[in-house]
């Protein structure tokens, strides 16, 4: 078993998920693989089914009755990471938005002292290819609203590539956790921040989806938009705790 485990979640992946597992059982580091699967009605686990017997003991797969939200997705395989001896879980999409050889630097983050690494998106600029310029501007400024609201820092604060060290996990309380779409991933460094835990953000450069559909509506980002001041509230009346163990 290997120290580190990447987190897939899926939903109608079988364009991307056999290349993006084989990309990172090539990398120069050793990564485990975690596909949560919401029962995709394209097939997706039968091919992760069919890797396993090539990838004994590296790539694992835990099947949902359904779409039930990204961030219970995560949560899920969170806690299967914990139940084990991983000690930096990895976020990333299957679609390669996210770039696998990215991997090596959010843990080699986490190694020299972040408690949780964030692949970055606007940690210089704007690095984004292949996004309407209207999805770039919503997603630039939700995050800069986010930081307003909030009082982080964290430049991307809605990304989905993130690092997180086994003591992060093993402090936040996910039965606090309430958002289950996008802005999941605004809670989780909310909440870590607001736990004292050190963010440190990694420039990468995040690459639209060529193959499969996106999964990103209105309604994901109204959630994001309107949860933010929520989760500043229950940060000012102190509901923010970490789990006890």
């Amino acid at each position: 078993m290997a120290e580190n485990l990447v987190i897939i979640p899926t939903y109608n992946e079988k364009e991307n998920i056999e290349r993006i597992i084989r990309y990172v059982f090539n990398l120069p580091m050793a990564f485990d693989i975690l596909v949560v699967e919401d029962n995709s009605p394209d097939g997706t686990a039968d091919i992760v089914k069919r890797l396993m017997h090539e990838f004994p003991d590296r790539l694992f797969i835990e099947e949902r009755k359904g779409k039930l939200g990204l961030g219970t997705a995560y949560i899920h395989g969170f806690k299967w990471a914990l139940e084990r001896d991983y000690q930096y879980v990895t976020e990333m999409d299957a679609d390669f938005s996210h770039n696998p050889d990215d991997l090596i630097r959010l843990h080699d983050a986490c190694a020299n002292g972040a408690d949780l690494a964030v692949g970055s998106r606007y940690k210089c600029g704007v690095n984004v290819v292949n996004w309407p310029m209207g999805r770039v501007l919503m997603s630039y400024y939700a995050s800069a609203y986010v930081r307003f609201v909030t009082g982080m820092t964290v430049r991307d604060t809605t990304a989905g590539f993130v690092c997180y060290t086994r003591k992060v996990l093993e402090t936040i309380d996910f039965d606090r956790i309430k958002f289950i779409g996008y802005a999941f991933q605004i809670e989780m460094k909310y909440t870590a921040w607001k736990l004292g835990f050190k963010i440190e953000e990694v420039s990468i450069i995040f690459t639209d989806r060529r193959e499969g559909t996106s999964k990103m509506s209105g309604g994901i980002f109204r959630e994001a938009i309107f949860g933010v001041i929520n989760l500043r509230w229950r940060g000012m009346l102190g509901k923010i705790k970490p789990r006890q163990q």
